[in-house]
């Protein structure tokens, strides 16, 4: 299986440390964003790694390089502006082969995530072997994190393992999927398409799974996040 790393944003909200460095190279126990994510992939045995970079993107190929030290291969997909992130997906297709793959933020915070549970979640099989037919194949299958205080509405539903867009209680997604790559066929390279839209469309028809994950998962934001989670003894093991 292969990773993407999506690491196009500006990062708005981190500015003004996101001004004179991409956010996911923003370090946490002095140690990059992006890094934690790397190390965590590459201990699954997911070595073959796609990231896009935009905003300041060649700090990012000067800092991970090839991706050696960390035992991996690290390919990138730089982009003029940031495409969002169905629209980078799309941009990259050509590196990420015909077999599902994972794609996860670079700016997240989930040191403990194991990275093996996604390598069968999308398997063409049923549990006695018989090949599902291709409608009733989920195209994805999202992670998603109980609700942080900046994003309370939440994103998706759950219901049996079956990812919907509306419910009585709304979970959020945590930007860690695994996707068949057919479902950006449709994405122009070089066009500007979110993730969440094509997610929509695909839930509506059924076709996406997910689950809930508990451990440690941190969205940061904010230049007072990163310094929270910085802090000295900290002990802060909830979302934020």
């Amino acid at each position: 299986m292969k990773a993407m790393i999506l690491a196009a944003g500006r990062g708005e909200r981190m500015r003004p440390l996101t001004d004179a460095c991409p956010k996911p190279l923003l370090t946490v126990h002095g140690r990059p964003l992006i890094v934690w994510q790397i190390l965590n992939l590459v201990r699954a045995g997911i070595t073959e790694i796609v990231i896009n970079h935009a905003h300041l993107g060649h700090m990012i190929e000067a800092a991970l390089g090839d991706g050696t030290q960390f035992g991996a291969r690290i390919r990138y997909s730089p982009e003029a502006e940031a495409l969002e992130t169905a629209g980078g997906i799309a941009q990259a297709r050509h590196l990420l082969g015909e077999e599902p793959f994972v794609a996860l933020s670079g700016d997240i915070f989930c040191p403990h995530f194991d990275f093996e549970q996604v390598l069968n979640t999308l398997e063409d099989k049923d549990l006695w072997g018989n090949p599902w037919p291709p409608e009733k194949r989920d195209m994805a299958w999202l992670y998603l994190v109980k609700n942080p205080a900046h994003h309370p509405q939440g994103d998706f539903a759950l219901h049996n393992y079956s990812i919907a867009n509306q419910g009585e209680s709304l979970l959020t997604f945590a930007n860690i999927g695994v996707y068949r790559p057919q479902m950006f066929d449709g994405i122009a390279a070089g066009t500007r398409a979110r993730l969440g839209t094509l997610l929509r469309e695909y839930a509506d028809r059924g076709q996406v799974g997910g689950e809930v994950y508990r451990g440690q998962w941190i969205n940061v934001g904010t230049p007072e996040q990163l310094a929270q989670l910085n802090a000295p003894l900290s002990k802060d093991k909830d979302n934020s």
